[in-house]
């Protein structure tokens, strides 16, 4: 019974990472068609929007500087988790940012902490067991009413990833556009090349403004399929040794050393997958980053004093 109430322990592992419908409901008809307007991957990126808002105002209310009267111990952050979502805060601004951004830095970062922060609450939530704890209770009850409500990981849907990307193109092209001017942006397109390569280099730099986006989405949905999958694996395994269990004869022995390896690994797992959550939150944050500095007067000064650089240099 446990097993089959545990999406992760289920005979195909691909199961734990297709989307799930809520049982009865969460289904409007528009037009004679039948559309789903719920599943677990909504319920998850509710929830990780209303904790991203919350912990982010609760850190801010231990961060902030205090009244005069408390004198130098103002400015000290009061909860010892606040003082990490600080410290996190400070090192994305002060190192990863600046040294791209410059002075457009303070401009730029509550999008660039949201993304960051919104991204990573979606992945940690996701090696929540909350899936599997919704399947045992409704098998425990007998009944469907929280199995597809929530608990699937939202960056592991594509239209998901792809609407944080989509989001992050707007940012960096209007951005791009505000600061180098309409035409400014235009002459971005050609790369500092003579004219007669702009047929080539202007196609090539509009197909780069859509595909960068388009990798941010596919990278962070990749690899937050790929570790849930190989969990899901591994626990497929452990399952398959406690039945071989039952089978007598070499299972006796095998039973027991498959499911101790799969879930001494799958436990390592999960902690690679710990470090991949914070990776790639940090990945995407930092790559919109990149690609907001590129469009900016600093990035042309860079590319022509370079260019100017070798030729001078030849």
């Amino acid at each position: 019974m446990l097993a089959s109430a545990m999406t992760l322990a289920a005979s195909n592992p691909v199961d734990h990472v297709v989307n799930q419908f809520p049982h009865g409901w969460g289904v409007v008809e528009i037009g004679g068609r039948q559309i789903q307007w719920w599943s677990a991957h909504v319920g998850n990126l509710l929830l990780s929007g209303l904790l991203t808002v919350l912990l982010l105002w609760w850190a801010s209310t231990k961060i902030r500087t205090g009244p005069a009267s408390e004198g130098s111990s103002r400015y000290v952050t009061r909860n010892p988790f606040a003082h990490m979502i600080e410290v996190i805060c400070v090192y994305l601004r002060d190192t990863t940012a600046r040294p791209l951004l410059e002075d457009r830095t303070d401009r730029f970062m509550p999008f660039l902490w949201t993304v960051f922060f919104f991204i990573l609450i979606n992945n940690l939530l996701g090696l929540v067991p909350i899936t599997d704890t919704a399947h045992l209770i409704d098998k425990l009850t007998g009944t469907h009413l929280l199995s597809g409500v929530l608990g699937a990981t939202a960056t592991q849907n594509l239209f998901v990833t792809a609407a944080l990307a989509i989001i992050a193109g707007l940012v960096i092209n209007i951005a791009g556009i505000r600061e180098l001017g309409i035409g400014g942006y235009l002459h971005h397109l050609t790369a500092g090349t003579p004219a007669y390569l702009w047929p080539l280099m202007v196609p090539i730099e509009i197909l780069g403004t859509f595909i960068k986006p388009v990798a941010l989405a596919l990278r962070l949905f990749a690899n937050m399929t790929a570790g849930h999958i190989l969990v899901a694996v591994l626990f497929m395994f452990a399952v398959s040794g406690i039945g071989l269990l039952t089978k007598g004869g070499s299972g006796l022995v095998l039973g027991p050393v498959i499911s101790v390896a799969s879930i001494i690994a799958a436990v390592a797992i999960y902690f690679l997958e710990l470090f991949v959550a914070f990776l790639q939150a940090f990945v995407f944050m930092f790559l919109t980053t990149v690609f907001i500095s590129q469009l900016s007067h600093h990035d042309e000064h860079e590319h022509h004093g370079a260019h100017d650089h070798e030729h001078a240099h030849a």
